[in-house]
């Protein structure tokens, strides 16, 4: 495999275990399906072929996106992807990245525990929702979906109890009867419906912003967007990975399927892979009206300051790229 991984205890005690050398770019990602793109650009050596000989390609696997920006403040990470809500949250206490490209919109479910008594969404009252983590996208996406039917979470004196668990101990919960419901990403939301009875509230295409609803973009730090050269090239190498997806489906998957098992040692099951893969929508473009929104939904649930975000969404490098 043409690339270097870094480990997590390497990136978070040792700051990256290199100096920021001129010729070393370091790009960050999660080993989900959200992070295809990604993951089909190094595997396929689009990476490689962009930035030329000279530049030495240094990857770092993280599993969250506070972990992600941390590491992007301390100069661990140049550029890569990461959901928009700790982008967004970021960017308003320190601003020293932009997001300069989409990757993947949708990827997320809102699934209820069998016999919950929950129909619609406006039945989550008083009822407890596991998310993955606080103040990530699906917190904010449900908070949306809240928001839509009057509701809120009870610190924010609603009714809502948030539940913060990793999306793989769901259906732990489920069976445990903890859990009233789960805002997820996929593939979870359909492990929720096959292995634990749980019956699907909404889908990819109606939870918060359907098909406009961000869940993973392209963002890069301050010093490495001065660049151009580097980041256009980058970006066209995430151009011809999403152009790979679309052409090659099965194969996109196999070649994620293999990367996730390399990267966590752990089995990938391919028939979950398929289905979570229909709920996704790979593309460069990003709706920044979305990106506005979740700004303010996180201002108002108290994890901002302000929801002021001028200056966070850079186009123009993606712009260049496709003319």
């Amino acid at each position: 495999m043409k690339r270097l991984v870094v480990g997590l205890l390497c990136l978070i005690v040792l700051g990256g275990c290199e100096g920021n050398k001129t010729n070393t770019i370091k790009i960050g990602y999660f080993p989900n399906l959200t992070h295809i793109v990604t993951m089909i650009a190094l595997e396929n050596g689009f990476f490689e072929e962009e930035f030329g000989d000279n530049q030495k390609i240094e990857t770092k696997m993280v599993n969250n996106g506070g972990l992600f920006m941390e590491a992007m403040t301390t100069k661990a990470i140049d550029i890569g992807t990461v959901g928009p809500t700790p982008a967004v949250n970021f960017y308003v206490k320190n601003p020293q990245h932009q997001i300069i490209a989409g990757a993947v919109n949708g990827g997320a479910v809102l699934v209820t525990k069998e016999k919950s008594g929950i129909k619609i969404v406006a039945d989550l009252d008083g009822k407890r929702v596991a998310i993955p983590v606080i103040g990530g996208t699906q917190d904010i996406m449900l908070r949306k979906a809240l928001q839509e039917v009057n509701l809120k979470t009870t610190e924010n004196g609603g009714t809502v109890e948030l539940y913060a668990t990793a999306p793989a101990d769901t259906v732990s919960l489920f069976m445990q009867n903890s859990v009233d419901a789960a805002a997820i990403p996929e593939p979870w939301g359909y492990i929720l419906e096959t292995q634990a009875n749980g019956e699907l509230l909404l889908d990819w295409e109606n939870f918060a912003w359907g098909k406009d609803s961000t869940s993973t973009v392209v963002v890069a730090r301050e010093e490495f967007l001065k660049n151009e050269e580097l980041v256009q090239a980058y970006l066209r190498a995430h151009q011809k990975a999403v152009n790979f997806i679309h052409e090659n489906p099965e194969e996109a998957q196999e070649i994620v399927i293999k990367h996730i098992q390399e990267l966590t040692g752990k089995e990938v099951n391919a028939d979950e892979t398929a289905v979570a893969f229909e709920h996704i929508e790979v593309t460069t473009d990003l709706n920044e009206q979305v990106i506005e929104e979740m700004a303010e939904i996180s201002k108002a649930a108290g994890y901002i300051d302000s929801n002021n975000i001028d200056g966070l969404i850079n186009l123009d490098h993606l712009n260049e790229v496709k003319e």
